[in-house]
C-alpha cells in the first residue's frame, strides 16, 4: 500500500472521525459520565478506534473517560511487551486482563478445526466481567462496516438467519452494553490509516489457528461483488438499516396470522383502472411487479 502524503492523511482522519462521531449519534454510543472500556486486540481495527476515540473525546460537548484494555490469552509466542510499551506512551489508563484461554480453547477443539469461536466466547465473557470489575459502562469493540455486512452473510449462508452485528447491544443478561464506534467505516480506510500511524500490530495467527474459512469465503464473494459495484456493501449495510417487517417472513416480527381485508370506505381509484397503459408510477407500493404481471396475464 503506497505511503499517504500529509494532505491525504489528514483528509482519510477527518474522515474516519466524521463516520465515527456520525455513528455515535445515531446510536447513542455514548453519553454523559460513561466510562468506556476499549478493548485492543493489537490489530488494526482496535488500535484504530483507540486514536479516533481519544481523538474525539478532546472536543466532544459531553466528557466521558476512556480505559483501555487487552486480553493476554497465554498464546506461545504472544508479545506481552508490546501493548504496555505503547500504552505508557499516551498516557491512557490502561489494564492487561490474563487468562488463560488458549489451553482451554486447545483442550476442546480438536486439532485442524477452527478455534475462533470458542476462542471469542471466551474473550467475550471475560471482558464482561471485567467491564463490571473497573465500572465500565460501555464496551467498545473495534468492528467496521465490512465485519458488520460480512456477518449478516454468514449468518444467512451458514446460520439461516438473518442477523448481523449491530452497533450497539445490550447483553443478554442486561449488565453490559457493547458499542461499535467504526460501524460507518470502512476496512480499506482503517488499513490505510493504521499504516499510516504506524501502529505496532500484533497478528492473530499465534494460536496456530487460520481465520474462519466460511467467513473468508464471504469476504471474498463481497470483494468480487464490489468490483463491478463499487457501492454494493454500502447498498448492502443501508438495507439493514431500512427493514420492512412486512415484507419479509418472520411470523414472530409481523403478525401475518391476524391479517384481515378491510373493504368498509371507499375504495381508492388504482393506477390501472381507468388506463390500458399502465404508469409505474401509479402502481400502489404494495403492489410489486410480479404481481401485476400475474393480473394482467388474466385478462
Amino acid at each position: 500500500m503506497t505511503t499517504l502524503s500529509k494532505l491525504e492523511f489528514n483528509k482519510l482522519q477527518k474522515r474516519i472521525r466524521r463516520h465515527t462521531g456520525q455513528a455515535i449519534d445515531d446510536y447513542c454510543m455514548i453519553e454523559e459520565g460513561d466510562r468506556i472500556m476499549v478493548c485492543l486486540s493489537g490489530g488494526k481495527d482496535s488500535y484504530t478506534m483507540l486514536d479516533i476515540l481519544m481523538n474525539l473525546q478532546k472536543s466532544a460537548p459531553i466528557k466521558f473517560d476512556l480505559v483501555a484494555v487487552n486480553m493476554d490469552q497465554k498464546q506461545p509466542g504472544y508479545p506481552e511487551h508490546i501493548l504496555p510499551e505503547y500504552l505508557d506512551t499516551l498516557g491512557i489508563e490502561y489494564y492487561i486482563v490474563n487468562k488463560d484461554t488458549y489451553s482451554i480453547v486447545k483442550q476442546k477443539i480438536p486439532e485442524g478445526k477452527t478455534t475462533c469461536g470458542l476462542c471469542s466466547r471466551l474473550r467475550r465473557g471475560t471482558l464482561y466481567a471485567f467491564a463490571e470489575e473497573i465500572g465500565a459502562t460501555k464496551i467498545a469493540l473495534g468492528h467496521h462496516k465490512d465485519d458488520i455486512v460480512q456477518t449478516l452473510f454468514l449468518n444467512m449462508f451458514y446460520g439461516s438467519r438473518m442477523a448481523g452485528m449491530p452497533p450497539k447491544l445490550l447483553s443478554d443478561d442486561r449488565r453490559n452494553v457493547v458499542i461499535r464506534p467504526l460501524a460507518y467505516c470502512r476496512e480499506r480506510d482503517i488499513e490505510q490509516f493504521a499504516q499510516s500511524k504506524a501502529f505496532p500490530i500484533i497478528p492473530c495467527n499465534l494460536c496456530g489457528s487460520q481465520e474462519n474459512l466460511q467467513r473468508q469465503n464471504i469476504r471474498q464473494m463481497l470483494l468480487d461483488w464490489e468490483k463491478s459495484d463499487p457501492s454494493r456493501i454500502e447498498k448492502i449495510f443501508s438495507s439493514m438499516q431500512n427493514i420492512a417487517p412486512s415484507q419479509m417472513a418472520d411470523g414472530n416480527l409481523f403478525d401475518f396470522a391476524s391479517l384481515e381485508i378491510d373493504r368498509s370506505g371507499e375504495r381508492q381509484e388504482y393506477g390501472f383502472d381507468s388506463a390500458q397503459t399502465v404508469d409505474a408510477g401509479n402502481i400502489p407500493t404494495d403492489v410489486h411487479e410480479n404481481d401485476f404481471i400475474e393480473v394482467t396475464q388474466l385478462h
